[in-house]
């Protein structure tokens, strides 16, 4: 038995000589791959985890602690009329505008807190598939006809999955449908308005904070007066947040408003948001982990928060290194080519084919996007000769799915289920793709 054991040990330590021995140091194509993953994981961790991950964390605990489990029940449990569960569900994405990752802390609370499995997976889908500025983005610069079908498409993947996902695993649901049935109606211990003005102004911080650059030509529009004015809007929201603080979770008064002076003055001194966004949050947790007025909900929304960073924020880490390597970083005007050449992937993807359709949403369900980003991205594929239909195969599965994004459901739903939801994005973008395709 030790020998066996031993073997093991001593095969293992070989692989790994083996593989560092021959590492392919001079190839041009392994440089840039070893380039694009630490591009990649750079962005990812000055522009993704401090502007939309924290946010998100803080948004997932208030779900987790302050929204009790009765009310989630009632919009997405056993208790709800499907239409409504559904409705509720396919629609987020045009409120919370978050990509594939920001996602996931939010799935997860609705998830723990006995949502459905079908109105879960729509809400999943649909969070970062419907976002409205996306949206936008891709009916300027692709084309009205293809910004339209997204989101028609999106609305109505969203809903499908979730319905395709919850007659596959019944059983199951069948069972916690019978035992949200005999749950009491319990009786908030605060108003629903006043939860949600909590929830709703965190979700506003984490919108505008994230509000897009629009085009260099665009200096007149809306959006870039939103963009112009973003951080003062954002900064806005989150004096109403302190406000909320004070009123709502009964926080101390004089240690909120210190903590909102050190925040402005961090604004003024740094003139860095990414600085100014990692002091509100610090101020805002120890806060809540130094709150003596005898509410223990202060305390568990922050420990609830860090419970949902400890289980996403590595398994992302590990999916953006991944994906980085093999398919390159494209971020803002970056493109560095990862181990499989862009060249391979232009090529497979031309024509209405139904391998390019399918290729185009298998790619889009691994790569990693940022938001807003795929549209630039899948401008420059048309450009290289990509067609219309694998161009919105990409577009139904991409936002809505990533490596990272698929590590940490797996996490939450377990692999079968992961496999199935995975699946399905990449069948119905590729039947999608090849349907649009053959119109336009």
């Amino acid at each position: 038995m030790e020998l066996t054991k031993e073997v093991k040990i001593l095969i293992g330590m070989t692989v790994i000589f083996l593989g560092i021995f021959f590492l392919p140091t001079e190839d041009p194509m392994f440089k840039s791959a070893i380039n694009a993953t630490f591009d990649l994981a750079k962005w990812y961790a000055r522009e993704h985890v401090i502007l939309c991950l924290l946010p998100a964390f803080l948004i997932a605990g208030v779900i987790s602690v302050f929204v009790s489990q009765a009310s989630v029940i009632k919009y997405f449990g056993a208790k709800a009329k499907k239409w409504v569960a559904y409705t509720v569900a396919a629609v987020s994405g045009t409120i919370l505008a978050v990509c594939s990752c920001t996602i996931l802390p939010l799935f997860s609370s609705i998830h723990k807190r006995g949502a459905g499995l079908g109105p879960a997976i729509a809400f999943l889908y649909s969070g970062p598939a419907i976002n409205i500025l996306a949206i936008i983005l891709t009916a300027r610069i692709l084309g009205l006809e293809i910004g339209v079908a997204r989101v028609i498409g999106a609305v109505l993947f969203s809903v499908i999955i979730g319905l395709i996902m919850s007659f596959i695993y019944r059983k199951e649901e069948k069972i916690k449908s019978e035992e949200q049935l005999t749950f009491p109606d319990i009786k908030e211990e605060r108003p629903l308005w006043q939860t949600a003005l909590h929830f709703f102004t965190l979700v506003l911080i984490l919108v505008f904070a994230n509000w897009g650059k629009p085009s260099a030509d665009d200096t007149t529009s809306v959006w870039y007066y939103i963009w112009s004015w973003k951080w003062y809007i954002t900064g806005l929201f989150g004096l109403l947040l302190a406000y909320s603080m004070i009123r709502i979770l009964k926080l101390s008064t004089w240690q909120v408003i210190a903590g909102a002076i050190i925040t402005g003055l961090s604004a003024l001194i740094f003139k860095n948001p990414l600085i100014t966004v990692v002091v509100g949050i610090t101020a805002i947790s120890t806060i809540a982990l130094t709150d003596k007025s005898g509410n223990s909900e202060n305390r568990e929304w922050i420990y609830s928060s860090w419970g949902f960073a400890k289980q996403i924020i590595p398994l992302l880490a590990i999916g953006v290194v991944i994906a980085a390597f093999l398919l390159g970083s494209t971020h803002d005007n970056t493109s560095i080519p990862g181990i499989v050449p862009n060249e391979w992937i232009a090529w497979a993807v031309g024509g209405n084919s139904v391998f390019s359709n399918f290729f185009a949403s298998v790619v889009g369900a691994f790569m990693y996007f940022a938001t807003l980003t795929e549209v630039p991205i899948i401008q420059g594929l048309i450009a290289s000769g990509m067609g219309k239909g694998p161009a919105l195969a990409l577009l139904l599965s991409g936002p809505s799915l990533s490596l990272p994004n698929m590590l940490v459901i797996r996490g939450i739903l377990g692999t079968h289920k992961t496999i199935v939801y995975v699946s399905l994005v990449i069948i119905m973008s590729t039947i999608t793709g090849l349907i649009y395709g053959s119109f336009f």
